[in-house]
Protein backbone atom coordinates (compact mmCIF):
# COMPACT_ATOMS: atom_id res chain seq x y z
CA UNK A 1 0.00 0.00 0.00
CA UNK A 2 1.44 3.36 -0.97
CA UNK A 3 1.86 6.14 1.59
CA UNK A 4 0.21 9.37 0.49
CA UNK A 5 2.58 12.31 0.20
CA UNK A 6 -0.10 14.69 -1.05
CA UNK A 7 -3.66 15.35 0.05
CA UNK A 8 -6.12 14.02 0.83
CA UNK A 9 -4.18 12.03 3.42
CA UNK A 10 -4.93 8.56 4.79
CA UNK A 11 -6.02 10.20 8.06
CA UNK A 12 -7.70 13.53 7.32
CA UNK A 13 -10.54 15.69 8.56
CA UNK A 14 -13.21 17.91 7.06
CA UNK A 15 -12.17 21.21 8.62
CA UNK A 16 -14.26 22.83 11.35
CA UNK A 17 -13.46 22.25 15.02
CA UNK A 18 -15.31 22.98 18.27
CA UNK A 19 -14.77 26.58 19.34
CA UNK A 20 -12.89 26.90 22.66
CA UNK A 21 -14.65 28.79 25.47
CA UNK A 22 -12.25 31.75 25.27
CA UNK A 23 -13.15 32.25 21.61
CA UNK A 24 -16.92 31.90 22.20
CA UNK A 25 -16.70 34.43 25.04
CA UNK A 26 -14.73 36.90 22.90
CA UNK A 27 -17.22 36.63 20.03
CA UNK A 28 -20.13 37.24 22.42
CA UNK A 29 -18.32 40.27 23.86
CA UNK A 30 -17.69 41.62 20.36
CA UNK A 31 -21.38 41.26 19.46
CA UNK A 32 -22.28 43.35 22.51
CA UNK A 33 -19.64 45.95 21.62
CA UNK A 34 -17.63 45.20 24.77
CA UNK A 35 -14.38 44.58 22.87
CA UNK A 36 -12.98 45.90 19.57
CA UNK A 37 -12.54 43.96 16.32
CA UNK A 38 -8.77 44.06 16.97
CA UNK A 39 -9.22 42.51 20.42
CA UNK A 40 -11.37 39.75 18.96
CA UNK A 41 -8.78 39.11 16.23
CA UNK A 42 -6.06 38.76 18.88
CA UNK A 43 -8.09 36.03 20.62
CA UNK A 44 -8.79 34.32 17.26
CA UNK A 45 -5.08 34.43 16.36
CA UNK A 46 -4.06 32.90 19.68
CA UNK A 47 -6.71 30.15 19.61
CA UNK A 48 -5.99 29.28 15.96
CA UNK A 49 -2.25 28.97 16.61
CA UNK A 50 -3.07 26.62 19.51
CA UNK A 51 -5.55 24.49 17.51
CA UNK A 52 -3.10 24.11 14.62
CA UNK A 53 -0.54 22.68 17.05
CA UNK A 54 -3.16 20.31 18.55
CA UNK A 55 -3.99 18.93 15.09
CA UNK A 56 -0.29 18.36 14.41
CA UNK A 57 0.17 16.74 17.84
CA UNK A 58 -2.55 14.12 17.15
CA UNK A 59 -0.71 13.20 13.95
CA UNK A 60 -2.78 14.87 11.21
CA UNK A 61 -0.82 15.72 8.06
CA UNK A 62 -3.26 18.47 7.03
CA UNK A 63 -4.47 21.21 9.37
CA UNK A 64 -7.12 23.94 9.23
CA UNK A 65 -7.85 27.03 11.30
CA UNK A 66 -10.91 25.17 12.62
CA UNK A 67 -13.03 27.85 10.85
CA UNK A 68 -12.56 29.80 14.11
CA UNK A 69 -13.07 33.18 12.41
CA UNK A 70 -16.50 32.17 11.02
CA UNK A 71 -20.01 32.02 12.40
CA UNK A 72 -21.18 29.73 9.56
CA UNK A 73 -19.33 27.35 7.23
CA UNK A 74 -20.85 29.12 4.21
CA UNK A 75 -22.25 32.61 4.77
CA UNK A 76 -19.03 34.26 5.98
CA UNK A 77 -17.41 33.37 2.65
CA UNK A 78 -20.35 33.95 0.31
CA UNK A 79 -21.44 37.20 1.94
CA UNK A 80 -18.02 38.78 1.32
CA UNK A 81 -18.08 38.15 -2.47
CA UNK A 82 -18.65 41.12 -4.78
CA UNK A 83 -22.32 41.35 -5.76
CA UNK A 84 -23.65 39.13 -2.94
CA UNK A 85 -24.85 39.63 0.62
CA UNK A 86 -25.88 37.55 3.61
CA UNK A 87 -28.99 38.64 5.54
CA UNK A 88 -31.47 37.27 8.08
CA UNK A 89 -34.59 35.84 6.43
CA UNK A 90 -36.86 32.77 6.66
CA UNK A 91 -35.34 29.30 6.24
CA UNK A 92 -37.07 27.06 3.68
CA UNK A 93 -34.83 24.03 4.11
CA UNK A 94 -35.16 22.82 7.70
CA UNK A 95 -33.02 20.68 9.99
CA UNK A 96 -34.61 17.78 11.88
CA UNK A 97 -35.11 19.43 15.26
CA UNK A 98 -33.23 22.57 16.26
CA UNK A 99 -32.47 25.12 13.50
CA UNK A 100 -29.69 27.69 13.13
CA UNK A 101 -30.16 31.45 12.92
CA UNK A 102 -32.01 32.02 9.60
CA UNK A 103 -29.09 33.44 7.63
CA UNK A 104 -29.77 33.66 3.87
CA UNK A 105 -27.97 34.74 0.69
CA UNK A 106 -28.96 37.01 -2.17
CA UNK A 107 -27.38 38.53 -5.25
CA UNK A 108 -27.26 42.34 -5.13
CA UNK A 109 -25.31 43.08 -8.31
CA UNK A 110 -23.50 41.51 -11.23
CA UNK A 111 -21.09 38.73 -10.25
CA UNK A 112 -17.88 37.88 -12.10
CA UNK A 113 -15.44 40.29 -10.46
CA UNK A 114 -13.25 39.46 -7.48
CA UNK A 115 -11.70 42.42 -5.67
CA UNK A 116 -10.32 40.39 -2.77
CA UNK A 117 -11.62 38.50 0.25
CA UNK A 118 -10.82 38.50 3.99
CA UNK A 119 -10.32 34.72 3.93
CA UNK A 120 -7.18 35.07 1.81
CA UNK A 121 -5.57 36.64 4.89
CA UNK A 122 -7.09 33.92 7.08
CA UNK A 123 -5.33 31.33 4.92
CA UNK A 124 -2.01 33.21 5.12
CA UNK A 125 -2.19 33.19 8.92
CA UNK A 126 -2.87 29.44 8.92
CA UNK A 127 0.01 28.76 6.51
CA UNK A 128 2.42 30.89 8.55
CA UNK A 129 1.72 28.87 11.70
CA UNK A 130 1.47 25.33 10.28
CA UNK A 131 4.20 22.72 9.92
CA UNK A 132 1.68 20.32 8.36
CA UNK A 133 -0.10 21.03 5.05
CA UNK A 134 -2.47 24.02 5.51
CA UNK A 135 -5.95 23.22 4.20
CA UNK A 136 -8.55 25.85 3.32
CA UNK A 137 -12.28 25.15 3.19
CA UNK A 138 -14.87 27.24 1.32
CA UNK A 139 -18.51 26.59 0.35
CA UNK A 140 -19.12 25.18 -3.12
CA UNK A 141 -20.51 27.74 -5.61
CA UNK A 142 -23.82 25.83 -5.68
CA UNK A 143 -24.38 27.24 -2.17
CA UNK A 144 -25.29 30.57 -3.76
CA UNK A 145 -28.28 28.95 -5.46
CA UNK A 146 -29.65 25.67 -4.08
CA UNK A 147 -31.39 26.77 -0.87
CA UNK A 148 -33.21 29.68 -2.50
CA UNK A 149 -33.42 29.14 -6.25
CA UNK A 150 -34.68 32.14 -8.18
CA UNK A 151 -35.62 34.02 -4.96
CA UNK A 152 -31.96 34.89 -4.36
CA UNK A 153 -31.25 36.02 -7.92
CA UNK A 154 -33.33 39.03 -9.02
CA UNK A 155 -34.50 38.86 -12.65
CA UNK A 156 -33.67 42.57 -12.87
CA UNK A 157 -29.96 41.64 -12.47
CA UNK A 158 -30.02 38.22 -14.17
CA UNK A 159 -32.96 37.73 -16.54
CA UNK A 160 -31.12 34.63 -17.82
CA UNK A 161 -30.00 32.07 -15.20
CA UNK A 162 -27.30 30.85 -17.59
CA UNK A 163 -25.59 34.25 -17.22
CA UNK A 164 -25.80 33.96 -13.43
CA UNK A 165 -24.11 30.55 -13.43
CA UNK A 166 -21.44 31.77 -15.84
CA UNK A 167 -20.62 34.86 -13.75
CA UNK A 168 -20.67 32.93 -10.47
CA UNK A 169 -18.22 30.44 -11.98
CA UNK A 170 -15.93 33.35 -12.95
CA UNK A 171 -16.09 34.86 -9.46
CA UNK A 172 -15.10 31.52 -7.99
CA UNK A 173 -12.36 30.91 -10.57
CA UNK A 174 -10.74 34.20 -9.49
CA UNK A 175 -11.24 33.43 -5.78
CA UNK A 176 -9.72 29.95 -6.08
CA UNK A 177 -6.79 31.40 -8.04
CA UNK A 178 -6.28 34.03 -5.33
CA UNK A 179 -5.97 31.27 -2.71
CA UNK A 180 -3.49 29.48 -4.99
CA UNK A 181 -1.48 32.68 -5.44
CA UNK A 182 -1.39 33.04 -1.62
CA UNK A 183 0.26 29.60 -1.45
CA UNK A 184 -2.78 27.36 -0.89
CA UNK A 185 -2.25 23.88 -2.35
CA UNK A 186 -5.09 22.08 -0.56
CA UNK A 187 -8.56 23.56 -1.02
CA UNK A 188 -11.89 21.93 -0.19
CA UNK A 189 -15.28 22.86 -1.61
CA UNK A 190 -18.05 22.08 0.88
CA UNK A 191 -20.83 20.73 -1.35
CA UNK A 192 -23.94 19.75 0.58
CA UNK A 193 -26.32 20.36 -2.29
CA UNK A 194 -25.46 17.35 -4.45
CA UNK A 195 -26.13 15.18 -1.38
CA UNK A 196 -29.39 17.08 -0.75
CA UNK A 197 -30.40 16.20 -4.33
CA UNK A 198 -30.39 12.53 -3.27
CA UNK A 199 -33.32 13.18 -0.91
CA UNK A 200 -36.79 12.74 -2.49
CA UNK A 201 -38.24 15.44 -0.16
CA UNK A 202 -35.71 18.06 -1.27
CA UNK A 203 -35.96 17.05 -4.93
CA UNK A 204 -39.69 17.73 -4.64
CA UNK A 205 -39.03 21.19 -3.15
CA UNK A 206 -36.81 21.97 -6.15
CA UNK A 207 -39.55 20.86 -8.55
CA UNK A 208 -42.19 22.89 -6.70
CA UNK A 209 -40.22 26.08 -7.27
CA UNK A 210 -40.05 25.35 -11.01
CA UNK A 211 -36.54 23.90 -11.34
CA UNK A 212 -35.44 20.42 -12.41
CA UNK A 213 -33.80 18.22 -9.78
CA UNK A 214 -32.51 16.06 -12.66
CA UNK A 215 -30.76 18.98 -14.37
CA UNK A 216 -29.20 20.68 -11.33
CA UNK A 217 -26.35 18.16 -10.79
CA UNK A 218 -25.09 18.79 -14.34
CA UNK A 219 -25.42 22.57 -13.90
CA UNK A 220 -23.52 22.42 -10.61
CA UNK A 221 -20.83 20.19 -12.16
CA UNK A 222 -20.13 22.83 -14.84
CA UNK A 223 -20.12 25.55 -12.19
CA UNK A 224 -17.60 23.69 -10.01
CA UNK A 225 -15.40 22.89 -13.02
CA UNK A 226 -15.36 26.59 -13.95
CA UNK A 227 -14.42 27.44 -10.35
CA UNK A 228 -11.36 25.18 -10.41
CA UNK A 229 -10.32 25.75 -14.04
CA UNK A 230 -7.32 27.97 -13.27
CA UNK A 231 -5.45 26.06 -10.56
CA UNK A 232 -1.72 25.29 -10.58
CA UNK A 233 -0.75 21.71 -11.45
CA UNK A 234 0.35 20.96 -7.86
CA UNK A 235 -2.90 22.08 -6.21
CA UNK A 236 -5.35 19.51 -4.79
CA UNK A 237 -9.08 20.26 -4.81
CA UNK A 238 -11.40 18.05 -2.77
CA UNK A 239 -15.13 18.18 -2.26
CA UNK A 240 -16.97 17.45 0.97
CA UNK A 241 -20.48 15.98 0.77
CA UNK A 242 -22.89 15.86 3.68
CA UNK A 243 -26.58 15.98 4.46
CA UNK A 244 -26.57 18.86 6.94
CA UNK A 245 -24.72 19.33 10.21
CA UNK A 246 -25.96 21.73 12.89
CA UNK A 247 -25.74 20.92 16.61
CA UNK A 248 -25.69 17.20 15.74
CA UNK A 249 -28.87 17.38 13.60
CA UNK A 250 -29.31 16.87 9.84
CA UNK A 251 -31.39 17.95 6.84
CA UNK A 252 -31.36 15.19 4.21
CA UNK A 253 -31.42 11.41 3.75
CA UNK A 254 -30.72 9.18 0.77
CA UNK A 255 -27.83 7.28 -0.83
CA UNK A 256 -25.54 8.86 -3.45
CA UNK A 257 -27.05 6.90 -6.38
CA UNK A 258 -29.01 9.75 -8.04
CA UNK A 259 -25.88 11.95 -8.44
CA UNK A 260 -23.03 9.39 -8.46
CA UNK A 261 -22.31 9.38 -12.20
CA UNK A 262 -22.11 13.20 -12.41
CA UNK A 263 -20.33 13.47 -9.07
CA UNK A 264 -17.49 11.09 -9.88
CA UNK A 265 -17.16 11.41 -13.65
CA UNK A 266 -18.21 14.96 -14.60
CA UNK A 267 -16.58 16.98 -11.79
CA UNK A 268 -12.83 17.56 -12.01
CA UNK A 269 -11.95 17.44 -8.30
CA UNK A 270 -9.20 15.12 -7.05
CA UNK A 271 -10.98 13.66 -4.05
CA UNK A 272 -14.27 13.36 -2.16
CA UNK A 273 -14.92 13.55 1.58
CA UNK A 274 -18.07 11.44 1.79
CA UNK A 275 -20.51 11.25 4.67
CA UNK A 276 -21.02 7.59 5.57
CA UNK A 277 -21.59 7.58 9.33
CA UNK A 278 -25.26 6.51 9.28
CA UNK A 279 -27.69 4.55 7.13
CA UNK A 280 -29.06 7.89 5.86
CA UNK A 281 -26.08 7.89 3.47
CA UNK A 282 -26.95 4.56 1.86
CA UNK A 283 -24.44 1.86 0.91
CA UNK A 284 -20.98 1.93 -0.66
CA UNK A 285 -22.20 0.63 -4.05
CA UNK A 286 -21.98 4.06 -5.81
CA UNK A 287 -18.20 4.01 -5.18
CA UNK A 288 -17.85 1.51 -8.04
CA UNK A 289 -18.24 4.53 -10.36
CA UNK A 290 -15.17 6.35 -8.97
CA UNK A 291 -12.47 6.42 -11.69
CA UNK A 292 -8.85 5.43 -11.06
CA UNK A 293 -6.78 8.39 -9.95
CA UNK A 294 -9.49 9.86 -7.70
CA UNK A 295 -9.59 9.42 -3.92
CA UNK A 296 -12.52 8.87 -1.57
CA UNK A 297 -12.17 9.84 2.09
CA UNK A 298 -14.62 7.67 4.01
CA UNK A 299 -16.49 9.69 6.61
CA UNK A 300 -17.37 6.70 8.79
CA UNK A 301 -16.44 8.33 12.10
CA UNK A 302 -19.33 10.53 13.25
CA UNK A 303 -18.77 14.10 14.40
CA UNK A 304 -22.35 14.26 15.68
CA UNK A 305 -21.72 12.36 18.93
CA UNK A 306 -18.85 11.90 21.34
CA UNK A 307 -19.13 8.10 21.46
CA UNK A 308 -15.87 6.63 20.19
CA UNK A 309 -16.27 4.06 17.43
CA UNK A 310 -14.48 0.72 17.76
CA UNK A 311 -11.41 0.31 15.58
CA UNK A 312 -12.58 -3.12 14.46
CA UNK A 313 -15.95 -1.74 13.32
CA UNK A 314 -14.20 0.97 11.29
CA UNK A 315 -11.85 -1.55 9.70
CA UNK A 316 -14.83 -3.73 8.75
CA UNK A 317 -16.48 -0.76 7.03
CA UNK A 318 -13.28 0.13 5.16
CA UNK A 319 -13.12 -3.50 4.07
CA UNK A 320 -16.75 -3.33 2.93
CA UNK A 321 -16.08 -0.16 0.87
CA UNK A 322 -13.02 -1.79 -0.73
CA UNK A 323 -15.35 -4.29 -2.45
CA UNK A 324 -16.44 -1.39 -4.72
CA UNK A 325 -13.26 0.73 -4.95
CA UNK A 326 -9.56 -0.11 -4.60
CA UNK A 327 -8.33 0.15 -0.98
CA UNK A 328 -5.46 2.30 -2.25
CA UNK A 329 -8.02 4.94 -3.36
CA UNK A 330 -9.48 5.21 0.15
CA UNK A 331 -8.70 7.39 3.19
CA UNK A 332 -10.44 7.95 6.55
CA UNK A 333 -12.03 11.00 8.23
CA UNK A 334 -15.02 12.14 10.29
CA UNK A 335 -18.21 12.47 8.22
CA UNK A 336 -18.30 16.25 8.67
CA UNK A 337 -16.73 19.05 10.65
CA UNK A 338 -17.29 19.21 14.39
CA UNK A 339 -18.70 22.75 14.21
CA UNK A 340 -20.26 23.71 10.88
CA UNK A 341 -21.51 26.76 12.76
CA UNK A 342 -19.96 28.44 15.78
CA UNK A 343 -22.41 26.66 18.12
CA UNK A 344 -20.75 23.30 17.38
CA UNK A 345 -22.02 19.73 17.62
CA UNK A 346 -23.09 18.09 20.88
CA UNK A 347 -19.83 16.58 22.11
CA UNK A 348 -16.89 17.64 24.26
CA UNK A 349 -13.54 18.91 22.98
CA UNK A 350 -11.67 15.94 24.45
CA UNK A 351 -14.08 13.61 22.59
CA UNK A 352 -13.34 15.46 19.35
CA UNK A 353 -9.58 15.01 19.84
CA UNK A 354 -10.01 11.34 20.78
CA UNK A 355 -11.81 10.75 17.49
CA UNK A 356 -9.13 12.50 15.43
CA UNK A 357 -6.37 10.59 17.27
CA UNK A 358 -8.16 7.29 16.61
CA UNK A 359 -8.53 8.13 12.88
CA UNK A 360 -4.75 8.58 12.68
CA UNK A 361 -4.18 5.24 14.46
CA UNK A 362 -6.66 3.30 12.31
CA UNK A 363 -5.20 4.78 9.11
CA UNK A 364 -1.71 3.66 10.18
CA UNK A 365 -2.99 0.16 10.97
CA UNK A 366 -4.88 -0.18 7.65
CA UNK A 367 -2.53 1.53 5.20
CA UNK A 368 0.79 1.48 7.04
Amino acid sequence: MTARTKPPFRADHVGSLLRPKALKDARAQREKGEITAEQLKAVEDREIAAVIKKQEDVGLKAVTDGEFRRAFWNYDFLGALDGAEAYLGVRKIKFEGVNPKPMMMRVTGKLGTFTGHPMIEHFKYLAAHARAVPKMTIPSPSSMHFRYGRDAIPASIYPDMGDFYRDLGQTYRKAVRAFADAGCRYLQLDEVNLAYLCDPKLREQVSERGESADELPGIYAKLINAAISDIPADMTITMHLCRGNFQSTFVASGGYGPVAEVLFNSINVHGYFMEYDSDRAGGFEPLRLVPKGKTVVLGIVTSKSGTLESKDALKRRIDEASKFIDLDQLCLSPQCGFASTEEGNILAEDEQWAKLRMIVEVAQEVWG
